[in-house]
């Protein structure tokens, strides 16, 4: 009996192994970040690159495609792009796109010299003061200074967000942009919408008593109805049940900002994609009890378009699915992992702890209540029982430029990996 055992424990550690290939994951990543696939975003179809990538390792691992007789479940969404030029020059001095300022990804077309006018947050407490700062500011850019920030929300710091999202959108104020100087990281965003007039983010510290003047061009392109995709596939399960496991990650990133810059989503969410495609590498050997559903999902960061367009539309019953895991931010892990939902499926978290903790894997498992920050809420919302997961600790790069393959350090990825397995083993054969 104790050989038989034995002999079984090699064998699952032989196949947990060959699951757990971090050169493949490396590979993944590596690619999916690379300049060639544009930031995963819409411009230069950098979506849809990564969804024939994608497409393509499914096919490889023998997975069937979901939507008939193909992998792709296409939808459609609005998205403003900035693929031409953007450049900002201060008083002559041209600053470093991404490192020096960012554009808000709502920005329009805008071509031109204007004038400055500097303020601050504590000079535009008031609304007497807001609007002589308005009625002085017609046809300029307004400066506000935003160092002093505190992060305590008092009802003053709303207000003063207030009046500079005012500054920002409304059609009523007759200024030309606005520029908020910060010391505050760099970090882009997707924008559904295209705004009426130009916002600029600056970090590069500038000398305010001499700053007068701003040069910006940017060529903005807003699409509507552009068409994307989801990508999903599954592996059959062996026992015959209609009960399925579902893996998702989001494979869309920021893509491009100008020709040039790109925004590599290394661990956003690259990684949370090498895990999904990991995951069906094993069970593509390894066939599960119940049938697994792998999605790659497009729009998250558009809003979880994506999820919406897969759960208003599902291609599997959704009552079927016995639990649902989302992948996002899969690459670090020196502090653990957190899980949004624990609280709520309260077993299976204590499973993936006590599994966890049986085996040593991770650092520690924290856990954390309902948010709806990703993908999984709108399966959730739904009455899909499920988690969100991602890693803690490690790099910060987050949405900006500097998220890419060659600082990742994927520390705790192959345990990971090897825990979530373990996890889906113990729901469909359960001790």
């Amino acid at each position: 009996m104790k050989i038989i055992i034995t002999l079984g424990i090699i064998i699952l550690s032989i196949s947990m192994a060959e699951s757990q290939d971090i050169g493949y994951a490396k590979r993944i990543i590596e690619k999916l970040s690379s300049a060639e696939f544009k930031g995963r975003g819409y411009t230069e179809n950098g979506d849809k690159i990564s969804a024939v990538y994608i497409s393509n390792e499914y096919h490889n691992l023998n997975l069937l495609p979901l939507n008939g007789k193909s992998y792709f479940q296409k939808f459609s969404l609005s998205v403003n792009t900035l693929p031409g030029r953007v450049s900002v020059k201060i008083d002559g001095t041209e600053l470093h796109t991404a490192t020096d300022y960012l554009v808000e990804s709502s920005c329009p077309s805008v071509n031109g010299r204007f004038q400055i006018i500097k303020t601050s947050r504590s000079q535009i407490d008031t609304e007497e003061k807001f609007a002589s700062l308005v009625d002085n500011a017609a046809d300029s850019f307004i400066l506000i200074d935003c160092r002093d920030k505190k992060n305590e929300e008092t009802d003053l710091s709303k207000k003063i967000d207030e009046y500079i999202k005012l500054l920002k959108h409304s059609p009523q104020i007759a200024i030309k942009g606005v520029i908020i100087y910060t010391n505050d990281k760099l970090t882009w965003e997707s924008s559904t919408s295209q705004n009426i007039r130009p916002v600029v983010i600056i970090n590069k510290e500038l000398d305010l008593n001499t700053v007068n003047s701003i040069e910006i061009t940017v060529d903005a392109k807003f699409k509507k109805n552009y068409k994307t995709q989801n990508v999903a596939g599954f592996i059959k399960g062996t026992s015959g049940s209609d009960s399925t496991l579902v893996v998702l990650a989001h494979y869309d990133h920021l893509g491009k900002l100008g020709k040039d810059i790109y925004f590599p989503g290394a661990n956003d969410n690259a990684s949370g994609v090498a895990m999904i495609l990991n995951l069906a590498k094993h069970y593509s050997v390894n066939r599960p009890k119940y049938t697994m559903v792998f999605i790659a999902l497009s729009g998250e960061e558009a809003g979880i378009l994506g999820a919406k367009a897969f759960t208003d539309n599902p291609l599997i019953d959704l009552k079927k699915i016995k639990f649902l895991v989302n992948f996002d931010l899969a690459g670090t892990g020196d502090e653990g992992i957190k899980i949004v939902n624990g609280s709520v499926y309260k077993d299976k978290f204590d499973l993936i702890t006590r599994i966890n903790q049986q085996h040593e894997l991770l650092p520690k498992v924290d856990i954390r209540g309902a948010a709806c920050n990703s993908d999984h809420c709108l399966f959730y919302q739904k009455g899909v029982p499920c988690f969100y997961i991602y890693t803690q600790g490690g790099i910060q790069a987050y949405h900006d430029i500097f998220d890419k393959y060659e600082t990742l350090p994927l520390t705790e990825f192959t345990d990971y990996c090897k825990l979530m397995i373990m996890f889906f083993d113990s729901i469909t054969h359960p001790i």
